[in-house]
């Protein structure tokens, strides 16, 4: 069976996923779509057949899609998805669901309501790391945790607005919250405290906090803090330490370290975690077994839902239940 695919939004992140789709056997990239017409052509362009789109529904409507790739800023979110969902079309969405917590909880009632297959992009989930991780943390007692993610900003204009990604702990650290939560279970309550120190005088209309740490309890027991930062010249720390009574866990983007008593034991990451999610939602599409995905709309609300609450919290100065 030949997979038929369409791309609604064609910008950076669209493009890993195109790389890794023209690789699979099977696969036909069908018709894309970009707020920016001249965007969409030169991606079609690219693949012998496909079509350019300035018309969402003309696409949706005139291209026989097995599934949907959603590539669109935080901000965009909305649109697509419910287009997609009337039309009973499975999609993968990339993080974050959106901008705060109303859009996002919407979407997931009308996804159950239609039984639609779904995947989001929390591609950590796929590093060989996590797997093992899972693994490891079954024969211990976890009880504390602590995330990163510190680096620079991204050059985007919409990145640095609060209105277009919803901050950094939203936009970027998700993936750090997600990850913790597909390895130590549901945060209940978080406490944050955001600042911004440096970038709204380096990058003039910045509103963006650029520092900020959230400490949570998760459901099992454990406490857990997550920073974060985009002030800084240079990428730095990005990662989770799991802290367990036989010793650490630490994850990294490319591998796991394990540090016990008997020493430490590193395990690299080998598979591009990108292609391994993509390839589970191509195989979900082609023989209806999603067990492959490791993230969907409802499971990916959760992580959303940590994240809005953590921008609530910072903004009241208050903690904030979740669940």
């Amino acid at each position: 069976m030949t997979v038929k695919l369409g791309f609604i939004g064609t910008g950076g992140i669209a493009n890993h996923h195109l790389q890794n789709l023209t690789k699979m056997e099977g696969v036909r990239l069908s018709a894309f779509y970009d707020v920016d017409a001249q965007r969409a052509q030169q991606a079609a362009s690219a693949h012998e057949g496909a079509k350019a789109f300035s018309n969402l529904d003309d696409m949706l409507d005139g291209s026989e899609l097995d599934g949907l790739y959603i590539c669109v800023p935080p901000m965009a979110h909305g649109e697509a998805e419910r287009k997609a969902i009337e039309r009973g079309i499975p999609f993968l969405v990339e993080k974050p669901l959106g901008i705060d917590g109303t859009l996002p909880s919407d979407i997931a009632a009308e996804v159950r309501a239609k039984g639609l297959l779904t995947s989001v992009g929390y591609h950590w989930r796929y590093n060989e790391s996590a797997a093992t991780a899972k693994e490891l943390l079954a024969g211990s007692k976890p009880g504390m945790a602590l995330g990163y993610w510190m680096g620079g900003m991204p050059m985007v204009p919409w990145w640095r607005v609060q209105a277009g990604s919803g901050g950094q702990f939203v936009e970027q650290t998700t993936h750090i919250v997600d990850l913790l939560r597909y390895l130590c279970g549901e945060v209940r309550e978080v406490y944050a405290a955001y600042a911004l120190q440096v970038m709204d005088e380096q990058v003039p209309g910045t509103d963006v906090p650029d520092v900020g740490t959230v400490t949570m309890k998760l459901a099992n027991g454990m406490v857990a803090t997550i920073s974060n930062t985009c002030l800084l010249p240079v990428g730095h720390h990005v990662g989770l330490d799991i802290y367990t009574d036989r010793g650490v866990l630490e994850l990294r983007s490319d591998e796991l370290r394990e540090v016990t008593r008997e020493g430490t034991q590193a395990r690299k990451n080998v598979a591009n975690p990108y292609y391994v999610e993509d390839e589970a939602f191509v195989h979900a599409l082609r023989t209806g077994d999603a067990s492959r995905i490791l993230s969907n709309y409802d499971d990916a609300l959760r992580t959303h839902e940590v994240t809005v609450a953590a921008n609530a919290s910072a903004a009241s100065g208050k903690p904030v239940a979740i669940g």
